[in-house]
C-alpha cells in the first residue's frame, strides 16, 4: 500500500475551508487543519455582528464540527511561526509538522497604508473580535449619550473611512440602528440624530461597481441620512479627530468612533516566506497559484497576488479564494494521478453590496440589481454561501423577524464597567 501524501492547509477561511472540502476522503492523503481560532467566520456578514443584528454564532461554526466524521482530516488550533520550505516544515512554536502540500490561506488583516499608528485611533473589521468591539462601543456611545443628553451630538457621531462594500455596508447598517430599530428604545435622546459620515478617497463609492450602482448607492445612503463625502483623502488621524484632505482644501472633522474600512494588507508571515511581494505585501504566485521554486506550496485567497489573463490582480474577496481552494485540491489530485497542473482561471459571478432594509445593489452574471430586487438576490447568495444548516436558518430566521419587526435582538454590552477606549 502506497504511503498517504500530507497537505497541510493553513486558514480556516474561504480558501481553507473549499480546499480541505475539495480534498477531504481521498484516502491518498492526510489533511492536517491548521487556524488560530476555532472557526471557520462568514466574514460578508461581519457587519451585522458589529451593528447588532446577528451573533457571533451565526456566522461561525467550528472547523472540528466540520470535519468530524472525515477520518483523514485533523484540525489544529494554533499559530504558525514559521515555515522551511526546503525542509517542508511548518512550525507551531516548538512543534515542527512535515508537509508534501502547503495551502497557505491565511487572509488579511487591516492595512493602513503604512500609518500604523492611526490603528489605535480606529476600529478595523476583519474578525469577530473587531465587530464585537464595534458592536460594544456603538451600544455604550448610546447608553452614555441617554446618560448625559448635553454630550449627546459628540457622542452619537461616527465616521467609517472607505466607500468599498464593506464601508457602504456599516454606514447604511448602522443608519438603520439608529433611525429605525433603536429609535424608540430611549427616553432623553434621538437616536435618530446621529450623524455618520462616510469617507471614500475616489470619486465613487463602490468602484469596482458599474457607476450606475454606485451613484445609487451614494443617493440611498444620503436618504438615509449618510453624510458621503468623496474625494476625500485621510492626512492624518488622532483620538476623534481627522485630517482629511479635500478638493477644497484642508479640513478636519470630530468623531467619537472610527472604523476603518480602507484597506487590508497580508498577514505579517508572507514576509518570511518569499521577497517575491506587491505593494500590498501579498505573496506573488504563478498560473497555479503556487511559488515557482517550490510548486508544492500553494498561496491563495487574500495572501495571493493573482495576475488574470487581462494582467490585472483579482480582487481580495471571498469568490477568488473560493475558487482558489477547489483549484488547488484539484491540482493536487491531478498531480497524485499523474496528470500535468492546468492554470487557474477566474470566473467573475459579479459583485453585491446591501444598503439596509430591502436595498442592495447587486451586479450578477452581467445583470445589474438595485433596490429590492437586489436586496432579495443579496439575501439568496448568502444564505447559499453561509456554512451549515443551523446557521442558515438562525439567519433567515432573525432576518424575518429583523424585516417584520425593525427589531435587533443581540444588543447585550458585555464588560460595561470598564474603559472601551484604546489605550493610547
Amino acid at each position: 500500500m502506497k504511503e498517504k501524501k500530507t497537505v497541510i492547509v493553513a486558514g480556516a477561511g474561504f480558501g481553507g475551508l473549499q480546499a480541505v472540502k475539495a480534498l477531504m476522503r481521498d484516502d491518498r492523503l492526510e489533511i492536517i487543519w491548521i487556524d488560530r481560532t476555532n472557526h471557520h467566520l462568514f466574514q460578508p456578514l461581519l457587519y451585522q455582528i458589529a451593528s447588532a443584528v446577528l451573533s457571533p454564532a451565526d456566522i461561525a461554526i467550528p472547523a472540528r464540527s466540520l470535519t468530524r466524521n472525515i477520518k483523514n482530516v485533523t484540525v489544529i488550533m494554533d499559530e504558525i511561526t514559521g515555515i522551511d520550505k526546503e525542509k517542508k516544515e511548518v512550525k507551531l512554536g516548538e512543534r515542527i509538522l512535515k508537509y508534501d502540500f502547503l495551502i497557505l490561506a491565511l487572509g488579511a488583516k487591516t492595512g493602513y497604508f503604512g500609518k500604523n499608528e492611526w490603528q489605535k485611533f480606529t476600529s478595523g473589521l476583519k474578525n469577530l473580535n473587531d465587530a464585537l468591539q464595534i458592536r460594544r462601543r456603538l451600544l455604550i456611545s448610546f447608553e452614555e449619550a441617554e446618560n448625559d443628553p448635553s454630550v449627546a451630538a459628540e457622542l452619537m457621531n461616527y465616521v467609517i473611512v472607505g466607500g468599498g462594500p464593506t464601508g457602504v455596508e456599516l454606514a447604511g447598517s448602522i443608519a438603520e440602528l439608529s433611525r429605525r430599530i433603536i429609535k424608540n428604545d430611549f427616553r432623553n435622546i434621538d437616536t435618530s440624530k446621529a450623524k455618520i459620515t462616510l469617507i471614500e478617497a475616489g470619486p465613487d463609492l463602490l468602484p469596482s461597481f458599474d457607476r450606475t450602482l454606485s451613484v445609487y448607492t451614494k443617493e440611498a445612503l444620503l436618504k438615509r441620512g449618510v453624510n458621503v463625502m468623496l474625494n476625500t483623502r485621510v492626512k492624518d488621524i488622532s483620538k476623534h479627530k481627522l485630517t482629511l484632505k479635500t478638493l477644497e482644501g484642508d479640513k478636519e472633522i470630530s468623531a467619537n468612533i472610527i472604523i476603518w474600512a480602507a484597506g487590508v494588507e497580508a498577514v505579517p508571515i508572507t514576509t518570511e516566506i518569499t521577497n517575491n511581494l506587491d505593494r500590498q505585501k501579498r505573496i506573488l504566485v504563478n498560473q497555479f497559484c503556487s511559488l515557482g521554486e517550490h510548486p508544492e506550496v500553494f498561496v491563495i485567497g487574500d495572501m495571493a497576488a493573482f495576475k488574470n489573463s487581462d494582467e490585472k490582480f483579482l480582487p481580495g474577496v471571498s469568490a477568488v479564494a473560493m475558487q482558489q481552494g477547489r483549484h488547488v485540491a484539484r491540482t493536487i489530485r491531478r498531480e497524485l494521478s499523474g496528470k500535468k497542473r492546468e492554470p487557474f482561471s477566474y470566473v467573475d459571478k459579479g459583485n453585491m453590496a446591501t444598503i439596509g432594509r430591502k436595498d442592495a445593489v447587486a451586479e450578477l452574471f452581467g445583470f445589474k440589481l438595485k433596490g429590492f430586487i437586489g436586496w432579495l438576490a443579496w439575501l439568496g447568495v448568502h444564505l447559499f454561501y453561509q456554512v451549515g444548516f443551523k446557521n442558515k436558518l438562525d439567519i433567515l430566521l432573525t432576518w424575518i423577524w429583523s424585516y417584520l419587526t425593525f427589531g435587533a435582538g443581540v444588543r447585550v454590552i458585555t464588560d460595561p464597567i470598564h474603559d472601551y477606549e484604546k489605550d493610547e
